[in-house]
């Protein structure tokens, strides 16, 4: 089993920044993909970015050039640096991440609301 605990979210004024943070309990090495995700409400759930463990990441158009996604091997943690934030950048984030087994694990969520 694995348990991802996402932290990070709150409120910021547009054009702000925010980092979310996401602690994977189980070492990079079994772990060959890993995302950000997010939901507005009533919206259906869209990748933001995704790692792969080669490193190479993909970014959704609409955060290019805003957001980075990233990752530190040592601490079992992946980062999504969130910059020049928009109202609609609003949402619940979800960390989400595939192993090499394929099977995939959710984060909780942690929501991140930009005020215009």
């Amino acid at each position: 089993q694995v348990q991802l605990v996402e932290s990070g979210g709150g409120l910021v004024q547009a054009g702000g920044s925010l980092r979310l943070s996401c602690v994977i309990s189980r070492n990079f090495f079994s772990v060959k993909l890993m995302a950000w995700y997010r939901q507005a409400p009533g919206k259906q759930r869209d990748l933001v970015a995704s790692i792969t463990s080669g490193g190479s990441t993909n970014y959704a158009d609409s955060v290019k050039g805003r957001f980075t996604i990233s990752r530190d091997n040592a601490k079992n943690t992946v980062y999504l640096q969130m910059n020049s934030l928009k109202p609609e950048d609003t949402a619940v984030y979800y960390c989400n991440v595939q192993t090499s087994g394929n099977a995939i694990y959710w984060g909780q969520g942690t929501q991140v609301t930009v005020s215009s």
